[in-house]
This record gives structure tokens, sequence and C-alpha cells, in this order.
């Protein structure tokens, strides 16, 4: 488990799939649920499980484990804009624990909503990849303890929509056409019928930014991870269909405007000495729309439009600041930072 990060992967760039996640809910049969642990049990539980992923003198090494609780804020945030932890995790008050691989494409998250939450992202369209790496850390943890499973209902989880293979998959996918579309809010009713949903940016309860959502299944309950996989692949499928459609049209009746719309984003990010949040995500979308379909000739920055994206967020600019900072400081170290990427 080495390489580059997925976020500062090239093929991030090539398409309207950013990246491929597997999330795999676990709990152990010898504790209660997260709801019903003490602050005691939950402390030996997450040494228990980190013990079993890595165990001392093991030659695991590829693991990191965090320490929440002596992290402070911003590097927190930081692990939750590289999609590393939800924001539930985050907000735990029990004793909790993070692994991380080294390079932080696979992680496990001890005690949030479930005692083990498993997460593997690959760039790109790799759901079988990323499968792979998330069931390869499942396996070291069966070596030696026993998951809370039923014969017949199969791995049981804090929520009901986990319970079966516990298995979420899901695409991270840019969709600023058809997000500007009438047909976009009759699309998400219509994908839920078939257990499929699209979510913002973090997640469930997450707003989009930039045009980049998340659509995953729903449900796991009588399904194969098999079923659960082809399904979403075949729904993001009619989902892009939906977007090239959009796409071509827009382009088709109104290139120039959309080429100028581009500029205009282009020399805001590379100009401006003060910009928020939601305006440097929107400008970076339409930026990472003129590298992808040649209607920018400009030279591409050396890292990927969407770790880019991740570097403007709060957590990570108090983080190089090494302090925190109110809105305002951030707003202006926002656009130092990308005056320095795009300029």
């Amino acid at each position: 488990m080495s390489g580059r990060p997925w976020f500062a992967q090239p093929i991030t760039d090539e398409g309207p799939i950013l990246s491929s996640r597997i999330r795999l809910a676990r709990n152990l049969r010898k504790y209660p649920f997260h709801q019903k642990l003490n602050a005691p049990g939950a402390a030996t539980m997450v040494q228990e499980i980190a013990g079993a992923i890595a165990p001392p003198d093991s030659g695991r090494g590829f693991f990191h484990k965090m320490d929440m609780q002596s992290l402070g804020e911003a590097e927190q945030k930081t692990f939750l804009e590289k999609h590393i932890v939800s924001p539930e995790f985050l907000r735990g008050t029990l004793p909790r624990g993070l692994l991380i691989s080294d390079d932080q494409n696979v992680s496990v998250m001890l005690n949030e909503e479930d005692h083990v939450r498993i997460q593997s992202v690959q760039p790109g369209d790799a759901l079988a990849e990323a499968l792979t790496a998330a069931n390869q850390v499942d396996d070291l943890i069966e070596e030696t303890l026993e998951y809370a499973f039923h014969s017949e209902y199969g791995y049981l989880t804090a929520c009901p929509t986990n319970t079966g293979t516990g298995l979420r998959a899901s695409y991270m996918i840019h969709l600023p056409f058809l997000e500007r579309t009438d047909q976009f809010k009759a699309l998400l009713p219509a994908i839920t019928k078939f257990g499929i949903t699209l979510r913002g940016i973090y997640g469930e309860g997450t707003e989009s930014m930039g045009g980049i959502y998340q659509i995953s299944n729903q449900t796991t309950l009588g399904k194969t991870e098999g079923e659960i996989i082809e399904a979403l692949q075949n729904m993001t499928k009619k989902v892009m269909e939906h977007e090239n459609q959009a796409r071509d049209k827009m382009l088709g009746a109104h290139r120039a405007d959309q080429e100028n719309m581009i500029y205009r984003a282009y020399g805001v990010l590379a100009y401006s000495r003060k910009i928020t949040a939601k305006e440097a995500m929107d400008l970076l979308s339409e930026v990472r729309l003129g590298y992808l379909y040649g209607l920018l000739d400009k030279a591409k920055p050396t890292k990927q439009i969407y770790q880019i994206m991740m570097e403007i967020q709060p957590g990570h600019l108090q983080r190089v600041a090494g302090r925190e900072m109110d809105e305002a400081e951030r707003d202006y170290a926002r656009a130092a930072y990308l005056r320095e990427i795009f300029c």
C-alpha cells in the first residue's frame, strides 16, 4: 500500500468520475453497538481492532494509527476534506481511532456509527480495485476477531440500511452541465427508486460544491456485493449520459458563452486578492471543464484540479498557516494560494 494519494493522480482530471470508493461497515460480536458503548468499552475495542490490523512486530507497517482526541481542529478538518473521515466521526465523543495507509487511500474509522468503517478510495473508475483493498483489511480483522453476523441477514449494523453486505459503493462525479438544467431535480427522485442516491461532496447531509456529487447505493440487505456494484455502475452510466447530453446541448448552442465563462473563471483565480470557498469551487469547476473538453488554452497546473479544490478548504489553509484563521483571513489566504497556482 504505497504511492501517491488518489487525489494527486492525473486520472482524476481525465473524465467526469474523479474517484471510486468502497466502504464496509462492521461490528464486533463481543461489544454492544456504538449507541450502547461506554467510554472504557470503546477505548478497549479501539485498541483491540487496531491491534488486529497492525499488531506490533507483525511487519504490517503500512498503517498509521491516529489519536483523534490529540489532534487539533484544523488537522481533524483536513481528514474530512480528504474524505478520510466522515462528519459524524469528527462529532464523536467516545474514544475513537483512525488508521490510515501510507498512501492515504485506505482508512479505517474505529467507533463511528459502527465499530469498524473500512474505506478504500481509488482514482477514476476503479470500484473493483477499491473493493480488493477494502477486503484485504476486512480479512486482517477477521483473522483474530469475530464480527456480528447473522446467517440470514448478514453483517449486523447500527443502521438497518447497512445490514447485509455492509457495503456502500460510491463514485465522486462532476456534473456541472446537468446541475444547470431543469431535469437535474427530476433525476434525483428517479434514481432513488432504484436504490441509488446522489449526495453532496462529503456524503450524507452535505451540499454539492463545484458541481461535485457522490452517487452511491442506499441499501445492502438482500443483495450481493457484485449486484450492488453493478447497479451503481449502471445508474452512474445513465446519469453520465444525461450529463453528456446537457454538455452537448450547451456547447452546441452557447460554446462562445461557455468559453467566456471559463476564461473569466481562470482570470479571477489567477488575480483575485480575496475569494470565498464557494466562489473558488465554482470557478475551479469551470476551469476543470475547460481542460477536460479542450476549451481552455492555458498551461495546466502541476496539481490536479480536485487536489486544488481540497487544499483551499478551511482545514488545509489553517494547517498550512499553523494557526486558526477567521473567515476573512482564510479568503485572503485562499486567493494567495490560487494565485501561486494559476498566475
